[in-house]
């Protein structure tokens, strides 16, 4: 059996930390051997990427050499834990992935969408995600969630209009392939975001 790929991305604030390990409890209970990760990371050698990409250390990291870490971070993912998992029939629960590189690399950067792509072919050879879930939220919203939470990283702290940036590319992408991906409107109770999410995960899995 092969194993399927289930990603859930947004912005910060949506409340994916949350509502991952919803899903995951959801797939569990339909007896689905579930390995829930993150990008960037999800082994000790992309977590250490991850350490560089999120740093706010006194050095710049230019925004080239943050997409190029954010693919190094990936292959190590993909080629020791996601394709290992996928091959033995686990389904990945994954916190952020190529999504969010067209996003926030793309879209909040301003990096070519051409040179993601060509990366994307290059590092993950076709891989995509079965199911991704968008959740989406209002900018302000989710920024006063992190004001409220406090602390931020390299990302956190960028402007408004970087994130207007990354979410216009977000939504687009879902919009072009819908067939993949799913918008929930997470600024609404968690009670209701929780509802959409069972009955995304039980229409999907009544497929197999």
């Amino acid at each position: 059996m092969i194993g399927r790929m289930i990603t859930l991305e947004g912005l910060e604030g949506v409340g994916k930390s949350t509502n991952m390990e919803f899903v995951r409890r959801r797939l569990e209970a339909a007896g689905i051997d579930v390995d829930e990760t993150r990008e960037p990371g999800g082994t000790l050698l992309a977590e250490k990427i991850r350490d560089l990409v999120l740093d706010t250390a006194d050095e710049p990291l230019p925004d080239l050499c943050e997409l190029l870490l954010i693919f190094a971070a990936r292959s190590a993912h993909l080629e020791n834990r996601i394709r290992p998992s996928l091959d033995h029939g686990r389904w990945v629960l994954c916190d952020r992935f190529i999504d969010a590189t067209y996003a926030y690399q793309g879209g909040g950067r301003g990096l070519p969408m051409e040179i993601i792509v060509r990366l994307e072919d290059w590092v993950q050879s076709g891989l995509k995600p079965d199911l991704t879930i968008l959740l989406d939220t209002p900018i302000e919203i989710g920024l006063e969630r992190i004001r409220e939470r406090g602390g931020s990283d390299r990302f956190e702290s960028q402007r408004l209009e970087f994130f207007q940036r990354a979410r216009e590319v977000y939504l687009s992408r879902a919009e072009q392939e819908p067939e993949r991906c799913v918008v929930v409107d997470a600024s609404r109770p968690l009670a209701q975001v929780q509802d959409d999410l069972a009955k995304i995960i039980d229409l999907y899995l009544s497929n197999f």
